[in-house]
């Protein structure tokens, strides 16, 4: 079995809808299992600590179900224009992945949500990319075969799956966002298999 890992951290939950959402298309794949996985909070308070598994959710992921995936989908919540804090905090541990070279040529893809329609959506998957290209990873975006891509009045975009979630972030994700998730996860999938 080819495993697609779903990484991402969500504060809200419109992360994990997603996530969740990929997982599932990744599935969809003859030989392909996903694991879905997130990552604790980073606290300001140097006494703070989080539980070894979190209360509700996806388990935290180790550097090992990193290293050993064929495939990964990352995502964040937009702070910024950029990843959140907890995924960034994650990724500089990677360095020994890095290192040893254990992320190259795995296909990868990247997503969000967002409060704004121009909260940073775009800048956001284009900055969750930098690290893993670093790490030789296969970056895949959507094409425009994708036709939600050419109707969504919300969030999506060719560079990975996005959200709009509102100023209250209580938005629902549209029909088109759900299914451009969908596709990232079976992308990533066939991708993983192919390779």
């Amino acid at each position: 079995m080819k495993q697609v890992l779903v990484l991402y951290y969500s504060r809200s939950g419109a992360t994990a809808e997603m996530a969740r959402l990929i997982a599932r298309g990744a599935e969809g794949v003859e030989g392909v299992e996903s694991i879905l996985r997130t990552v604790p909070e980073v606290s300001e308070v140097t006494e703070a600590t989080e539980p070894a598994v979190p209360e509700v959710g996806a388990p935290y992921v180790s550097l090992d179900e990193l290293k050993t995936c064929d495939a990964l989908a990352l995502g964040s919540p937009t702070r910024f224009g950029n990843m959140a804090a907890p995924l960034k905090y994650f990724l500089e541990k990677t360095s020994g992945h890095w290192l040893s070279g254990s992320l190259v040529g795995k296909p990868a893809g990247v997503f969000t949500s967002t409060s704004s329609i121009h909260g940073g959506q775009e800048s956001t998957l284009l900055s969750m990319m930098i690290p893993l290209l670093h790490h030789g990873m296969l970056i895949s975006g959507l094409p425009y075969t994708e036709s939600e891509l050419l109707t969504t009045q919300t969030g999506g975009t060719p560079y990975g799956p996005s959200h709009l979630a509102g100023a209250n972030s209580d938005l629902p994700l549209s029909e088109e966002e759900k299914a451009l998730c969908l596709a990232l996860g079976k992308r990533l999938a066939k991708l993983a298999v192919a390779l």
